[in-house]
């Protein structure tokens, strides 16, 4: 993914995070134009945005925005509201804040620079009970709306060599594996939920499954050795995933078999995400952009001629709002028609 591949595009975070002691954000004129990393609707007009140096955008016309209070300056990876008052950002340094306002007010929930670990994504099923995952197989769990949250590991994660090898640790070293068992998982990357069921993507093909609401997790047989950085559910019921070097697969039998789908571009891909009408949109590295109204079986190419990578977006009718590492853009889809 653009930010765990370039080093440099969080560089400045790691040099403002040498203290162990969280700081607030500054308030930017030009935070709008920075690098941001997730975006989502926030109730029926508004939208919430997360970046570099702990920024948090707010607008209601995805036009204008205003930046939030926020108490870190940690670069933030990912938000998510269960409705319009309620909603998480995790980030880098394990970092998990909470807003009960629509994302005018920031608490932080949880701050841990020194494990230099990186959040990747969060989910709320309700205001209770959620999870936040991230590199070096970070996984935590809550349900009680993050006021605590629990590290959890699930041996089903675990390749099958690497399961065997924890398994005669526990019998004859328990404090070594306790320290091992750390150090066997892929970087968790996105999830993706339905109901109950959840599926997650991570490094070197990395995929698993859960259908009871992430207690239990089988893994799923590795069919790319590559990175995976997006997954995403269609209306049809299919299964989307992309990664590196503009890999993409698509799963018709929920996960038991994949066909790649050959994109007209080669670049990192970041994120997957529908519009109201069922059309799927990649963005990724180096303005790479594409569409599909096939249920993914084929993409259009709409890259945007400024090369800028593209982190996520979300689809506005004809036009798509995006964040990408010099800010939020919108872009018409009739330029493609």
């Amino acid at each position: 993914m653009f930010l765990v591949q370039c080093a440099d595009a969080h560089a400045s975070d790691a040099d403002e995070n040498t203290e162990m002691s969280p700081k607030t954000a500054y308030m930017m004129p030009l935070a709008s134009q920075s690098l941001l990393t997730d975006v989502v609707k926030v109730g029926q007009q508004g939208f919430a945005a997360v970046g570099q140096r702990g920024h948090i955008l707010l607008s209601n016309d995805a036009k204008n925005w205003q930046q939030a209070t926020v108490p870190v300056q940690s670069l933030l990876t990912s938000v998510y509201f269960t409705d319009e008052q309620y909603g998480w950002a995790v980030g880098h340094d394990a970092t998990i804040l909470h807003t009960q306002d629509g994302g005018k007010s920031w608490q932080l929930q949880q701050f841990l620079p020194e494990q230099d670990k990186p959040l990747m994504d969060v989910y709320f099923f309700n205001r209770q009970q959620g999870l936040a995952i991230g590199a070096y197989g970070l996984f935590f769990t809550t349900s009680d709306g993050g006021v605590s949250w629990q590290p959890t590991f699930h041996k089903t994660l675990v390749s099958e060599d690497d399961a065997e090898y924890l398994a005669d640790l526990e019998e004859t070293d328990p404090e070594m594996y306790l320290l091992e068992r750390e150090s066997v998982l892929p970087h968790f990357n996105r999830l993706i939920v339905n109901d109950q069921q959840i599926i997650m993507v991570g490094e070197a093909g990395f995929m698993a499954k859960s259908d009871d609401a992430g207690t239990s997790w089988q893994r799923l047989d590795e069919f790319y050795n590559g990175s995976l950085f997006a997954v995403h559910r269609t209306e049809q019921g299919s299964i989307i995933t992309a990664g590196l070097r503009g890999h993409v697969f698509l799963s018709e039998d929920d996960g038991d078999s994949w066909q790649q789908i050959y994109l007209p571009v080669s670049a990192t891909l970041n994120s997957l995400f529908a519009d109201s009408a069922g059309r799927l949109f990649i963005t990724g590295n180096a303005g790479a952009l594409l569409r599909s109204e096939d249920n993914g079986q084929s993409f259009q190419d709409m890259s945007q001629a400024d090369g800028r990578a593209i982190l996520n977006g979300v689809a506005l009718g004809e036009q798509l709002l995006l964040v990408t590492e010099v800010g939020i853009k919108l872009t018409p889809l009739s330029k493609s028609e």
